[in-house]
């Protein structure tokens, strides 16, 4: 590969942005200027929605017209919701079916047909509208394929107490909705990330808010982007079902040639921040319950790939214990993802085509010189 070219994209600057920052070196990572560890400690979903929608932190005025809004958004329509259902009894990929799912939802999309894809009005509007869906789908997909009934969505609960609501058929306590509040506003955006990257690119060809968040979902399906966190679940079922010493697990496993999830990132070179603050809820959550058995486990094999690999976990490695503490199944932890992130693909989009060029790099031709390649004609080959 010749020193021009960067495979992955890696290190190229394709856009400027006021949404996001990360700083690999130190572990920092910034929403319009605000630290994470801020936002995750003292901010709600819906506030970091509207930050990353609107620019400013909402007062309480701003906030409480924003959540109104949100939540009369919540209900999905019936043929969507028969789609999600057939989807679910034949056993789709969780991920498979969100994406479906949220293509058909602009069919019922008011917005009219002629509308101006470079309207902020309108892609705020259906930004809105999917964002406050999407707990909606996943929680209803995940219900019928239990064989219950779906939940209707509530107006009185905020985004994360609707959504575990909707899932267990119960109002969460508040430990466990806060928890669940929190780990959605450390996913909200994380900079031109795949899936981000893909919205923006579909948006780039002024297609419309839902084909581009319908895009973001494909990507994020991948196992090197959003598919990472069940990895670590499983990961760590295995380790336990092993009844084996954490440490004497990921030593056999690194002896063998496997990967062990939830470790190193694309962007930081140290601890991810939002592992930091996921460890600290995945041990809170531990303790409510009266074993920390997730916990220590995830913290053995974090000091020994920190100390032999010199490998920090990323917010994967925690968020994986955190949900799974939550009576959360294993297979929705990527849609969860999803349910969170679109805050941030919705904002990207809307940023991009403020001042739009459609994205189009090119690739070195490798294939063979047409100076020495002869056309035969079918019936002659």
């Amino acid at each position: 590969m010749s020193d021009d070219l960067k495979k992955g994209l890696e290190g190229v600057l394709v856009a400027e942005s006021d949404l996001s920052v990360i700083d690999g070196d130190v572990g920092k990572l910034v929403y319009r200027g605000y630290t994470i560890e801020d936002l995750a400690n003292g901010a709600s979903y819906e506030e970091v929605l509207y930050l990353l929608w609107h620019g400013h932190l909402p007062d309480a005025g701003e906030l409480a017209e924003f959540e109104s809004e949100m939540a009369a958004e919540r209900e999905v329509d019936d043929g969507v919701m028969a789609t999600v259902r057939e989807l679910a009894e034949a056993d789709e990929e969780p991920m498979a079916a969100l994406r479906t799912a949220v293509s058909m939802l602009s069919a019922y999309d008011p917005a009219p047909e002629e509308a101006d894809p470079t309207d902020e009005t309108v892609n705020l509007a259906m930004g809105r509208r999917i964002t406050a869906k999407i707990p909606t789908i996943v929680a209803a997909f995940t219900r019928i394929r239990d064989g219950e009934d779906p939940v209707e969505p509530r107006e009185d609960l905020d985004h994360a107490e609707n959504f575990l609501y909707m899932l267990n058929g119960e109002e969460p306590d508040d430990v466990l909705a806060d928890v669940f509040d929190q780990a959605l506003v450390l996913h909200a955006d994380h900079g031109l990330n795949a899936s981000t990257f893909a919205a923006m690119v579909t948006a780039s060809t002024l297609s419309d808010v839902y084909s581009s968040v319908t895009s973001a979902i494909g990507t994020l399906a991948g196992p090197l982007h959003g598919g990472a966190n069940q990895d670590v679940m499983e990961m760590l079922k295995e380790v336990d079902d092993a009844d084996q010493d954490p440490l004497d697990w990921v030593k056999d496993a690194l002896a063998e040639g496997r990967r062990v999830s939830g470790f190193g990132h694309r962007v930081y070179n140290v601890k991810d921040p939002r592992a930091k603050i996921l460890g600290e809820r995945s041990k809170e959550l531990g303790e409510a319950a009266g074993s920390l058995k997730w916990y220590e486990m995830s913290t053995t094999i974090e000091e020994y790939m920190a100390e032999e690999k010199g490998l920090a976990p990323n917010v994967d490695f925690y968020s994986a214990s955190t949900y799974y503490q939550m009576g959360i199944p294993i297979d929705i932890y990527t849609p969860i993802f999803a349910m969170s992130r679109v805050g941030g693909w919705v904002a990207h989009v809307i940023e991009y085509i403020e001042d739009n060029r459609l994205i189009r790099p090119r690739a070195r031709y490798t294939g063979p010189d047409p100076d020495e390649t002869t056309f035969v004609p079918l019936d002659e080959r």
